[in-house]
């Protein structure tokens, strides 16, 4: 199994350690299903990373060893030229959809507004997904 997940739930994997986010993580290292990054996604990471509310939860040298452990352990795609199947209500996150799609990949969001788009495509929440894994 593969999977994209949104910059939204790796910041909140490393805002909680016990949550939802945090455990995926540990399910990826544990080898449970692959992680699809891609550039788009790292920088986006990067950008929300430096937000001054985020920086003063999580420091600089935390958030870049983050950035380069992720880039370094997860699959690292190019970012697809074709557009999504389905455009995100917000287009900024029609990428991520291009990406799970391009790459065979369940998407994984804390978005309400992409988890509207699940009964057209592979999206789940956090927690779903894990329990998509305990099934598989």
């Amino acid at each position: 199994m593969r999977a994209v997940l949104d910059p939204n739930v790796l910041i909140s994997a490393l805002l909680s350690p016990v949550g939802a986010p945090a455990q995926l993580l540990i399910a990826w290292r544990g080898g449970s299903f692959e992680l699809i990054v891609s550039p788009a996604l790292v920088a986006e990471l990067r950008r929300a990373l430096n937000y001054p509310k985020l920086r003063k939860r999580i420091p600089t040298a935390d958030a870049e060893a983050f950035l380069m452990w992720l880039q370094g352990a997860a699959i690292l795609a190019i970012d697809p030229d074709e557009g999504p199947p389905v455009h995100a209500p917000d287009p900024g996150d029609d990428y991520l959809i291009a990406l799970a799609r391009s790459e065979e990949a369940m998407l994984v969001t804390g978005d309400r507004h992409l988890l509207g788009l699940a009964e057209q495509l592979p999206i789940f929440a956090a927690r779903d997904f894990l329990e998509q894994l305990d099934k598989g």
